[in-house]
């Protein structure tokens, strides 16, 4: 099956196709009369595979990784189970960083409200975001 094909059968796009191929998580055959790439059923169900991780979290660097302890007869699960553990604790440490931003973005406005816009003078840029560091504690917040 072509590029376009296989890109059809598994809902990516060519190019997402062609970007595996470099990268090398695909490995397609190439026909010698006219260089066309042609992937088999096994490729197909390698970027099945790959689209499920990704959809996971997994990275293209740890998708190869686990790809090529498959092909050595290694068992990824352990991996994949450690991998996707640190990635929750990553993803926890996102959330609670975008929860205190959204805290800190919801308090500035609540300050602003009462405040009235104001004109550069050489000393200040925009009085609003200069007033957040003005208040101490960290960072005005």
């Amino acid at each position: 099956m072509t590029v376009g094909e296989i890109a059809k059968k598994t809902g990516v796009s060519a190019h997402t196709v062609r970007y595996y191929v470099r990268e090398g998580l695909l490995v397609p055959n190439k026909q010698p009369e006219n260089s066309y790439s042609l992937f088999s059923s096994t490729e197909v169900s390698r970027l099945r595979f790959i689209r499920t991780a990704k959809m996971l979290g997994f990275t293209l660097n740890e998708i190869r990784q686990i790809l090529e302890n498959a092909q050595m007869g290694e068992s990824p699960c352990t991996d994949v189970r450690e991998i996707i553990q640190q990635h929750i604790l990553e993803n926890r440490r996102r959330i609670e960083e975008l929860q205190q931003l959204q805290q800190r973005m919801e308090r500035a406005v609540v300050k602003w409200e009462a405040m009235p816009d104001g004109t550069p003078d050489g000393h200040s840029i925009c009085h609003l975001i200069e007033s957040m560091s003005e208040t101490g504690g960290s960072n005005g917040f």
